[in-house]
């Protein structure tokens, strides 16, 4: 059995869960890694937690209309109470890093109330971590990822600010920076 590109179904395990009959809309909007990030960002104990986010992305998505994504809003909120929240740690930011989140935070005041895509956001990230001198340019991310996040590793970080908006990313650049300062 082949689809259209020419493809057998039948290597795809979804042809064996579905028996044959894959759902069209069994997809999901938002990555289940970003799900992850986003429950561990928010501390989200339920779903309604996750849904306000996910409904300021896209209106038009609801546990109505993905079915596949509200199961994996479940799994994610699971997922942080049982493996992510106990192993948070958060660093400070030594001056550089420190500086480039100001920088951050400062250029984002000017995206505020706008609908910023994740790819102009994306590309701002880059520049303030080229701005400021990051060599290679991952280590800015681990920045990110260890002084906002609490975790190693992260999401591409202009999708998740898109997910959980400008204002409150803002919101959380100053109280990590403030969380530094009363260490």
């Amino acid at each position: 059995m082949e689809n259209p590109a020419g493809n057998d179904l039948r290597a795809n395990p979804a042809w064996f869960i579905h028996k044959g009959s894959v759902p069209q809309d069994a997809g999901s909007p938002v990555p289940f890694g970003m799900l992850l990030n986003l429950a561990s960002v928010a501390n989200a104990d339920t779903p309604e937690v996750l849904w306000g986010f996910i409904r300021r992305y896209d209106a038009a998505v609801s546990p109505q209309t993905h079915p596949m994504l509200a199961e994996l809003v479940k799994h994610a909120i699971a997922y942080y109470a049982d493996f992510v929240r106990p192993a948070k740690t958060f660093r400070a930011p030594d001056e550089r890093e420190r500086a480039a989140l100001v920088d951050l935070a400062e250029t984002l005041r000017g995206f505020e109330g706008e609908a910023a895509d994740a790819s102009t956001l994306q590309n701002l990230v880059f520049e303030i971590g080229k701005r400021h001198g990051f060599e290679p340019l991952r280590s800015w991310f681990g920045c990110l990822y260890e002084v906002l996040l609490g975790q190693k590793e992260g999401p591409r970080f202009g999708g998740f600010v898109a997910l959980y908006g400008v204002a409150e990313t803002i919101a959380l650049i100053d109280a990590a920076l403030l969380r530094d300062t009363q260490v």
